[in-house]
């Protein structure tokens, strides 16, 4: 914009603001828990929200259209990802990779050790690879199918894979989501991680505490063996079953442990799928290769396995796709318009110690996930809003990074119309909901970073030269 046109520009008042996001999530509540409307209309209702706000604040059409474009832009990587993935579960199925992982956890795999061993599996491929989307597309879509073959609720499975898998994406030095966290926040990425350590580990160890309990009453009297071995059956005689098929996972996990790039080895993973549907599998390699774009599709007689085993594909990722793209540019419009701004301005004025800030951290993050609809939007702009009050109170940016990490990186998955949320609610067709009451990980960091900030337990100030946990 030019100078006179800056100059016509104004902030929005907080009426404004609170009208559109009121409006936006009544639409999205009625839209899909009335109506049965698909979110990705309401998402696309409230871009034209968006920008009749930002002309009455007296930007051009023109500019707001760059904001939508920019906010998008900034997010095809999240886009590219959700295709790479939707081809390999497609091929993996084809090529007996996941049929195979389902057979051996069915048989190796005890029912009250079962959530436990997912939240220990997803988080070492998690910090392996740097990803949590790879960690719920490979071992995590893996350890649900043994999950729904041993009769253990699939909403309890996917609480305890994504937990494994949060914990390993916000370790990991390979993760994208780190990285930014880090970047955005000045701190040096090793400090972040060993800031986030005291937060992690001890979420870890009570979600664990917690599925090791739940998961004692999954025992072997209480599944249907009959069921577990007929399914056992139905994937012996479908697919070739053996070692051999689990390679392509060990190759592509090694290879995102190794910080290649996502997408290429997520698609080269694709490829591995097909070739081994077609050397393994007998399928001819045009319907293996057609996999990767429409999906497996499965009539065996057993509609327990074909339920299961009949996704993925390109296709299967188009409807969340859209929602991404529809998310992000709301999310690019909120923010070019200061609408998140003034959101977070109104609450953050009445910080006074380190327990409010953690708390005004934390909301800042949420509510960048829930209005931003991307991941990405609330780790930018978190640190970018709340810096100065953390420098206002001489807390050390570490504590602002962790902080950041905690509420934009793990509430991403609770908002169903965020990036993270459609992604793993279409991956497992579990809506975000369901799964919600089990982020176990997520909820046990949350109260952490609020115990930590209201008792000034593992604080630092920007006095201190090193790290003094409890120092005030």
């Amino acid at each position: 914009m030019t100078t006179q046109q800056e100059s016509a520009v104004r902030k929005p008042h907080i009426l404004e603001v609170g009208v559109l996001l009121v409006c936006f999530l009544a639409i999205a509540f009625s839209f899909t828990g009335i109506f049965g409307l698909s979110i990705q209309l309401a998402l696309f209702i409230a871009l034209f929200m968006a920008i009749l706000l930002g002309l009455r604040l007296g930007y051009t059409y023109d500019n707001l259209q760059e904001a939508l474009k920019e906010g998008i832009f900034n997010g095809l990587e999240a886009v590219l990802i959700l295709i790479s993935v939707g081809a390999l579960i497609g091929t993996w199925i084809a090529g007996g990779v996941v049929p195979s992982i389902i057979y051996y956890g069915l048989e190796f795999i005890h029912p009250s050790i079962f959530l436990l061993a997912t939240v220990i599996l997803c988080a070492i491929t998690s910090l392996a690879t740097g990803t949590s989307w790879g960690t719920a597309g490979t071992a995590g879509m893996a350890m649900v199918g043994v999950g729904e073959g041993l009769g253990i609720p699939l909403p309890l499975v996917v609480g305890a894979v994504l937990s494994g898998a949060y914990f390993g994406d916000k370790l990991s030095p390979l993760s994208d989501s780190t990285v930014l966290t880090a970047s955005m926040s000045r701190v040096n990425i090793v400090e972040h991680i060993k800031s986030l350590l005291y937060v992690s580990v001890p979420a870890l160890v009570i979600s664990g505490t917690a599925f090791t309990l739940v998961g004692l009453n999954y025992t072997s009297e209480s599944i249907d063996l009959s069921r577990v071995e007929s399914i056992m059956a139905a994937i012996s005689d479908t697919f070739s079953v053996s070692w051999v098929m689990l390679l392509p996972a060990a190759i592509v996990i090694g290879l995102l442990a190794m910080k290649k790039p996502p997408v290429p080895t997520i698609a080269f993973g694709s490829l591995l799928g097909i070739i081994w549907a077609f050397f393994f599998q007998g399928t001819d390699f045009i319907t293996a290769l057609g996999t990767a774009y429409g999906g497996f599709n499965l009539d065996s007689g057993n509609a327990f396995m074909d339920d299961l085993l009949n996704r993925g594909g390109i296709t299967s990722m188009t409807g969340s796709v859209m929602v991404i793209i529809l998310g992000l540019g709301f999310g690019g419009l909120l923010n070019h318009i200061g609408v998140l701004q003034v959101l977070v301005d109104s609450f953050t004025r009445f910080i006074n110690n380190v327990g409010q800030l953690s708390v005004a951290t934390l909301l800042t993050g949420f509510f960048s996930n829930v209005f931003g609809c991307a991941m990405y939007v609330s780790l930018i702009l978190t640190p970018k809003i709340m810096e100065k009050n953390y420098d206002r109170l001489k807390v050390d940016r570490r504590i602002l990074s962790r902080n950041t990490e905690v509420g934009g990186t793990l509430t991403s998955g609770m908002v169903p119309w965020s990036d993270n949320g459609i992604f793993m609610a279409s991956m497992f067709g579990v809506p975000v909901l369901q799964y919600l009451p089990f982020l176990w990980l997520n909820f046990a960091a949350i109260g952490l970073v609020i115990l930590y900030g209201y008792t000034n337990t593992f604080i630092w100030r920007t006095e201190a030269t090193t790290p003094q946990p409890n120092a005030e």
